[in-house]
């Protein structure tokens, strides 16, 4: 029985959370603030009609008790005195609603209706005065004044019927006249707000919220399993900015699953040559002994032929150190420290096996007092496999490279590795800095560039091709320098 009441318990909590969660999410939700936001902004510009709303009715209220006043001293007029009774006098200001009614005419005239006892004035109006704003404090005044107030009104009147009248009533009517009026305004503009929010709410909801909904949602899916093709979103074809949008969405996502699949095939790629590593050690290492032992034999076909085999059981043996190393190194970070540039310009030349009296030349154009704030190990791996590029593109012919280096004004280093060489072609162009993609010449594995950008950017730099045209190929790395480091360095 307790364990009924606790799942009842458990399940009412369960359904509240959820009703609770529900709640939490329509009100964070986009259509939910854009229907408030549509109301407040509907109400707010009713309140901006209300103000000269509420005024103008109240001067059209005066001045229809005023033309009401003005028909009532018609009586006077049938008079021959201008007089008339005290019970016709009483019915004619009741008619009016007035206390007193006074019509100049001609500048000397007056007709007269007044009752005894008349009340004090507490406040005097001109509606012949029609200034916007003071027509609005006025009708405010009226507003927040209260009850019981009299009133002097002094108007035109009508038709050229006179020069001024002037007229004093109780402003109580007038007043509930207002605040009923208020309420007819506000109850009316609450409806239109209710209803203009409901359509825009509706029309955006269709052409703007459920659209990024389903871009929203795609793309947690898409998050969630990238490699299933059905999570791709389809464009709709709209060509407005939400086209675009899944256009470029769809685009995206198909570029990250190719990337994704290749860098599974890479993965997949490492783990197998890790696995046969140590068997194809040994078969490489074999064919090397068998080859040194071919070496020593005279015969010129096994001379002829040699070279070839040599030179493909080199690059099977390199092939497979560089795509274990890539695979499985992870670089250390840069150990920084200063050191002169060009101190390591002729261990860097014989490294790349450009001799003096080769065909291709190796010029340093590098200051002698450069200091550059660096790790020297990583530094000169990344000039060695620009220049052994640069190399083997020139290889065959007389050629040049330069190596040159300055000093930026916003503390950067910039190394410049430059070739006149054939320059590189458009696939390489645009993988350059691709591992097994990059590489500019056949069999190549594109490795070199692809390590050299990453331990530029471990610097917090950047290795860029700023041109590669027939005769003319350049490099540049850029090497941002610490000052402060600078600064105690020089301490």
């Amino acid at each position: 029985m307790r364990t009924k009441q606790l799942d009842a318990t458990t399940g009412a909590g369960r359904n509240s959370a959820g009703h609770q969660s529900f709640a939490a999410r329509y009100s964070r939700s986009l259509s939910s603030q854009l229907l408030l936001l549509t109301v407040i902004f509907v109400m707010a510009a009713e309140v901006l009609i209300f103000f000269p709303s509420i005024a103008n009715f109240r001067l059209n209220w005066l001045e229809q008790r005023l033309a009401n006043a003005q028909i009532a001293t018609l009586a006077l007029e049938a008079t021959p005195d201008n007089m008339v009774s005290s019970a016709l006098q009483l019915e004619l200001l009741k008619n009016a609603e007035a206390y007193a009614i006074v019509l100049h005419r001609d500048a000397t005239r007056r007709l007269i209706l007044t009752k005894e006892n008349l009340p004090e004035i507490d406040k005097g109006y001109d509606t012949r005065e029609q200034f916007p704003p003071t027509l609005i404090w006025h009708a405010l005044e009226t507003l927040f004044a209260g009850d019981g107030r009299t009133i002097r009104v002094i108007g035109e009147p009508r038709f050229m019927g006179g020069d001024v009248i002037d007229l004093v009533i109780d402003e109580t009517p007038l007043r509930r006249a207002m605040i009923g009026y208020g309420i007819n305004i506000f109850t009316l503009s609450l409806v239109i707000s209710v209803i203009t929010a409901g359509l825009l709410f509706f029309a955006l909801n269709r052409f703007l919220v459920r659209p990024l909904r389903r871009i929203s949602e795609n793309m947690v899916a898409f998050r969630e399993k990238p490699e299933d093709i059905r999570r791709v979103i389809t464009a709709s074809g709209r060509r407005d900015e939400i086209g675009v949008a899944e256009s470029e969405l769809e685009a995206m996502q198909r570029q990250i699953r190719s990337t994704l699949n290749q860098q599974a095939r890479l993965a997949a790629l490492g783990g197998a040559v890790s696995k046969i590593n140590h068997d194809l050690r040994n078969i490489l290492a074999n064919a090397q002994l068998i080859s040194d032992r071919i070496a020593g034999v005279s015969d010129p076909t096994v001379q002829k032929l040699g070279p070839r085999l040599f030179g493909s059981i080199d690059r099977a043996i390199d092939l497979c150190e560089k795509t274990l190393k890539f695979g499985r190194a992870e670089e250390d970070p840069p150990q920084r420290r200063f050191f002169l540039l060009a101190n390591f310009m002729e261990e860097l030349r014989s490294a790349s096996g450009l001799e003096d009296e080769g065909r291709v030349a190796f010029v340093c154009d590098i200051p002698p007092d450069l200091r550059i704030h660096a790790d020297p190990d990583q530094l000169f791996r990344i000039l060695l496999n620009l220049i052994r590029n640069a190399a083997e593109a020139l290889q065959g012919s007389d050629g040049e490279i330069i190596v040159r280096a300055w000093l930026e004004e916003d503390d950067k280093v910039e190394i410049e590795v430059w070739d006149n060489g054939p320059g590189l072609p458009e696939r390489a162009r645009k993988h350059l800095f691709q591992a097994f993609a990059g590489s500019a010449r056949a069999g190549g594995t594109g490795l070199g560039l692809a390590i050299s950008a990453e331990l530029a950017e471990a610097h917090g730099g950047k290795l860029t091709l700023i041109e590669s045209v027939p005769g003319k190929t350049v490099f540049r790395i850029c090497i941002p320098q610490d000052r402060a480091a600078a600064a105690l360095a020089a301490q």
